[in-house]
């Protein structure tokens, strides 16, 4: 993968599962152990580092997402793997239904009120459980809830560009 490349979080290792080296993971994906089916992976431990990683197994359980790498056998070197992200291109990553965007496609475009006026770009975007939520960094931050076509009026990605109807005042 190139260095330039953008890369997606598709989960996060949240600690051992058994004595045997299996590991529990936080799955963002849909269904969660389709998480499996984008490898090769880059981990990245909680001090920068990274290493890519093929052949990681896994099963949807009760209790969450359980899964086996292949050089961890035991539960002490799972446990030191805690906190661990799971990163992947976003070129392994298949397109997004019609109405549907990956968050990360949605990060720097304009934005602009249906008036034309100049919010800034798209930050981020974070869920608060009811909607999904756009962070746009201009003159000052907004949070305009993403909810189409209420507050987002329309994405053009080959414009670089988001029309939301916003009061610029709020």
């Amino acid at each position: 993968m190139s260095e330039t490349e953008r890369r997606v979080l598709l989960g996060r290792i949240v600690g051992a599962f058994g004595v045997r080296g299996e590991l529990k993971l936080e799955s963002f994906t849909e269904p969660k152990a389709a998480i499996f089916r984008y490898q090769p992976w880059t981990l990245r431990d909680a001090q920068g580092r990274e290493r890519a990683l093929q052949g990681a197994r896994g099963r949807e359980t009760p209790k969450g997402v359980v899964m086996t790498l292949p050089e961890v056998a035991d539960r002490d070197v799972a446990e030191a793997l805690r906190g661990t992200e799971v990163w992947v291109p976003r070129s392994a990553l298949p397109p997004p239904k019609d109405g549907e965007y990956y968050w990360i496609d949605l990060e720097g475009l304009r934005v602009v009120n249906a008036d034309g006026i100049e919010f800034g770009r798209v930050s981020h975007l974070f869920s608060t459980g009811a909607n999904d939520v756009l962070v746009v960094q201009g003159e000052r931050e907004r949070m305009i809830p993403f909810l189409m076509p209420d507050y987002v009026v329309s994405i053009d990605f080959d414009a670089g560009l988001v029309v939301v109807d916003w009061d610029p005042d709020f």
